[in-house]
């Protein structure tokens, strides 16, 4: 469940901490009051609040020396000044002391929310790029490539070349062989490893949005822009910046990455002053990244930028030594996970995971074995806590990846067997086999699938 966040509100005027309370409790927030910067300083320090909204002009203590103590005494707290036309200029003064940003009375309730929605989604990012950090020795180190097979130990051999420098990673692989773990690795075992690490799926956006996202607006850049947004690549300065699924970026999009890449600087929609950035791009997809180049589908230029160098993961079936290791892996992770103590995996049951053809690859294999862990009525898991396809009864054993099956068919068979799993949702077949719903629905009309997993 998402952590409720506080905003404290330090105003003098009580009538207007209600209206405050009121528009923000409606939003979702935990509020907090206080009618001057003393009893704020106070409360601050008793509650913690995730985000401060702060009068300029109160008694007792005012806004300018409130700001400066909170600083001091949480550099991170994000702080919005509040203050009438007249005393913009203290506003200013607010914002070069530290204050986050400033909303001018009469508050206009709806720029205030997300302006607090911003402020918050900032420090969010900052408080899970702090996690990362902490558990950079737990989970984003070399170790987090389980495997002892030769293509494995290339990989490793090879991150430990490309991890350190500025270049910019094309990761290559098909869906579920950990493209995204990899990206993880090379960030945090890189020079920006103390700066954000932000990522961006390219197939979840439509393009107006996805170009919003990427490079920022300002407010009333297009309908819906209601507030001005910073976008992705600012977030990551001097950071990196992770393009999944870069494959499925519409052409005017790459247009406009390309000028980035070239020209180090990003022009928000809706402005026309460009802003430097600095930041490392890595991008990863599933697809033939080059094929769509021969297509004109995706910018040659574009490409030849991304590619400076390339890691390709090797699907699981194509290193099956390494299931046994993996599969222990998943097991110690899913009995934490569920509060379960399976203590193994018996012979015959990681018999059957080294055999199977994995189209999943290791997230099918994670998602296998935290299945059998639930379901396991004792210590060992077996072969009755694995799914049928696995077991001999389901789709290997209907001859999909036998030699004389073409990808198309075996394309079709993975499609209808997925839609049959999630009883026609269209959204989480997507998501499973992890393309955009747009390319699922073009898939489904090819194969004339359109009625499969619906019920009657």
């Amino acid at each position: 469940m998402k952590k409720q966040r506080t905003v404290l509100v330090v105003d003098d005027e009580q009538a207007h901490r209600l209206m405050i309370r009121l528009h923000l409790t409606e939003a979702g927030y935990r509020v907090l009051e206080a009618a001057n910067g003393r009893e704020g300083l106070d409360t601050a320090q008793a509650e913690a609040p995730d985000l401060v909204l702060l009068d300029v002009r109160m008694p007792v203590m005012g806004g300018q020396e409130t700001l400066a103590q909170l600083l001091l005494l949480r550099p991170e707290l994000p702080v919005i000044m509040m203050t009438a036309y007249g005393t913009i200029e203290d506003a200013v003064k607010a914002l070069r002391t530290g204050a986050w940003d400033y909303l001018t009375k009469p508050l206009d309730a709806e720029e205030m929310v997300l302006k607090v929605g911003q402020a918050l989604k900032v420090r969010e990012l900052t408080e899970e790029n702090q996690a990362q950090k902490a558990r950079l020795g737990e989970r984003f180190d070399f170790k987090g490539l389980i495997g002892a097979s030769p293509a494995m130990v290339a990989l490793v051999d090879d991150l430990r070349l490309i991890a350190p420098s500025e270049a910019s990673v094309l990761i290559l692989g098909p869906s579920g062989t950990g493209k995204e773990v990899v990206a993880n690795i090379v960030h945090h075992n890189s020079p920006r490893r103390s700066a954000p690490f932000v990522k961006v799926n390219c197939a979840a956006l439509p393009e107006t949005l996805l170009e919003a996202e990427l490079f920022g607006h300002e407010k009333g850049a297009f309908t819906g822009a209601t507030a001005k947004r910073l976008g992705r690549f600012l977030t990551a300065q001097e950071g990196t910046i992770f393009l999944d699924e870069v494959g499925s970026m519409p052409l005017p999009t790459q247009a406009k990455l390309l000028r980035v890449l070239q020209e180090k600087e990003v022009e928000p929609l809706g402005s026309d002053t460009p802003h430097p950035v600095d930041v490392r791009v890595l991008a990863a997809t599933n697809t033939d990244l080059a094929g769509q180049v021969e297509r004109g589908e995706f910018r040659e230029d574009l490409y030849y930028r991304l590619n400076v160098v390339s890691l390709t993961l090797p699907p699981l079936n194509q290193r099956a030594g390494d299931v046994p290791l993996l599969a222990e892996h998943f097991l110690d992770q899913a009995n934490r996970k569920n509060n379960r103590r399976v203590r193994g995996i018996n012979a015959e049951a990681l018999r059957l995971l080294s055999a199977f053809d994995w189209p999943g690859n290791v997230r099918q294999l994670g998602n296998v074995i935290e299945r059998g862990v639930v379901l396991c009525p004792g210590e060992e898991l077996g072969p009755d806590q694995l799914p049928a396809e696995i077991r001999g009864g389901g789709r290997n054993s209907g001859g999909w990846f036998k030699p004389g099956v073409t990808l198309k068919e075996s394309e079709e068979a993975l499609i209808r067997w997925t839609l049959e799993q999630t009883k026609g949702n269209r959204t989480h077949a997507a998501e499973q086999l992890e393309v955009s719903r747009k390319t699922l629905q073009n898939k489904i009309k090819e194969y004339g699938l359109s009625k499969v997993g619906l019920s009657g």
